[in-house]
């Protein structure tokens, strides 16, 4: 607990206060801090409140009846004073100060009430009630603010202070109990609260903590696996044909890919961006084709009314076709393929693109899709929000519709 209150929060009460009052923001939210800076705000809030009414209680008792008591003026004074040393820095700082938190048990909490006992008011215990009633707030501030077993010092100091005035003015059992029963209770409340505060600012940080690094593990995942679609839908499409011997290596088109699945090498291993985002869908079907053609492939397409999309979508439906050419020229047994894309007939924002070979086709009940299809055709759709159908038979050859948005 030491070790906690020795934090200082940066966020101060400030963000506690418009978080009370609605205003939950994500700036405001940012302004609240780590789980232990929220519990300390609150506890300066909350033991600034619980003083506050013992104040203004106090002002209300000497200010009508007893401004002729030079002890009692400046005893209020002193408890202003004091009450504003202790929570103005700590609504700065975002916790107490423990100096002047030992200044205010020892001018609010002892020397006031003896003081205003010792008095006029010692013939009538009513009339320095107000002193006592600070001293009650004092040990709750002194219970949060101090470490270890320095409250249970405090809360004993203020009675053996506090027992003197009421004996000076002859005070009934009931009154004396009730003010130790006050003063016992009022630290042992705020103790209380701060302890579950501190708790569970702990396991609000290690949430947080948890989530954070679950957020981070995602993004490196999110990462790699885009590294590896496009890996599997460049280099491995390109070292898989020539590998094939179907193409012809010396070929310009050929070692113009080449080039540019070294370059895409080349900053994947520096850590940059693989590669500009597309703006337009029909530039990202453009590149598709290309690539595709420079494998040798024949792709006849043709492009309506083609709409402005998030650079996202046209991208993920540009890569998509490029790995549905690249099956057409791996499994299809064909070296011509259709490309269609269409906006939506209404005119909205929606596009619809068609890759279409006369190949060989597949058995929908035994084929199983592989890798391109489940990762950069499907996956890939489904998270720039489209979606993806492949349908195909024997010797009948493959239709894959992209559609975005779902």
């Amino acid at each position: 607990m030491g070790a906690q209150a020795d934090f200082v929060g940066v966020s101060g009460v400030q963000g506690w206060a418009r978080a009370l009052w609605g205003m939950r923001g994500a700036q405001d939210r940012a302004r609240l801090g780590s789980g232990i800076q929220r519990a300390q705000a609150f506890m300066v809030l909350a033991t600034l409140l619980y003083r506050a009414s013992h104040l203004v209680v106090g002002v209300l008792a000497v200010v009508p009846e007893r401004l002729g008591d030079p002890t009692a003026c400046l005893g209020t004074v002193a408890a202003l004073a004091v009450s504003a040393l202790v929570y103005g820095t700590a609504l700065r700082d975002g916790w107490f100060d423990r100096r002047y938190v030992w200044a205010d048990v020892l001018v609010t909490g002892c020397l006031l009430p003896l003081a205003a006992a010792a008095s006029g008011g010692a013939r009538e215990p009513g009339a320095f009630a107000w002193a006592m009633l600070l001293s009650t707030s004092a040990s709750a501030v002194a219970a949060v603010a101090l470490p270890g077993l320095w409250p249970v010092v405090v809360v004993a100091v203020l009675v053996a202070t506090n027992l003197p005035g009421y004996l000076l003015a002859r005070a009934d059992a009931a009154v004396v109990t009730g003010h130790v029963n006050s003063l016992v209770w009022s630290a042992l409340i705020a103790w209380v609260f701060w302890r579950y505060l501190c708790r569970q600012g702990c396991q609000l940080d290690e949430a947080t903590e948890r989530a954070v690094t679950a957020e981070a593990h995602k993004a490196r995942y999110a990462e790699r696996l885009e590294h590896h679609r496009a890996l599997h839908d460049t280099v491995l499409a390109t070292l898989t044909a020539l590998a094939g011997g179907g193409i012809d290596g010396n070929d310009p088109r050929v070692r113009a890919r080449c080039a540019q699945d070294a370059a895409f090498l080349r900053r994947l291993v520096e850590q940059t961006s693989g590669s500009e985002p597309r703006r337009e869908i029909g530039a990202a079907l453009e590149d598709a084709i290309r690539s595709a053609e420079s494998l040798g492939m024949r792709v006849t397409a043709r492009f309506h009314d083609l709409p402005a999309v998030p650079p996202k979508a046209a991208g993920a439906v540009g890569d998509a076709v490029r790995e549905a050419l690249n099956n057409v020229h791996r499994h299809a047994g064909t070296g011509h393929a259709y490309v269609t894309a269409a906006g939506q007939p209404d005119g909205g924002d929606g596009v619809t693109v068609t890759v279409v070979d006369r190949g060989s086709g597949f058995d929908p009940e035994r084929h199983v899709p592989g890798l391109g299809l489940r990762s950069s055709v499907h996956g890939r759709m489904a998270e720039a929000g489209g979606a993806a159908l492949v349908e195909g038979a024997p010797d009948e050859g493959v239709r894959v519709e992209l559609r975005w948005p779902r």
